[in-house]
């Protein structure tokens, strides 16, 4: 596994999502309760970034047509999303968020 630093823990504030263009394709790192996810920015439905959504209780909403996604599994949580997102191992060390974009895997 090849973890990349991507923020400091700071950076991304409980109940928040931030946009991380790093890597090939853009990434969305959420904080969940103190929890750290990240999975595609884009939503599978439209072209648009889910950084920008409402992050609630884990689950994401893209603001172009209102489809939900849990950003611990990937999974379609509301339509009018068919197709889950892509998600990424994270880890936090010492105040930093670090992903491994190259093992991202669909989700449920």
């Amino acid at each position: 596994m090849a973890f990349e630093k991507v923020c400091n823990l700071e950076d991304v504030s409980e109940g928040e999502a931030l946009q991380i263009e790093t890597f090939e394709e853009a990434i969305a790192v959420y904080n969940v309760g103190g929890q750290i996810f990240a999975t595609q920015d884009r939503c599978t439905h439209g072209d648009w970034s889910l950084a920008d959504g409402f992050l609630e209780d884990g689950v994401i909403e893209c603001t172009l047509h209102w489809g939900k996604f849990c950003v611990r599994t990937g999974k379609v949580k509301a339509p009018p999303a068919c197709d889950p997102l892509t998600i990424y191992p994270v880890e936090v060390r010492g105040g930093e968020i670090f992903v491994d974009y190259e093992a991202g895997k669909v989700g449920e």
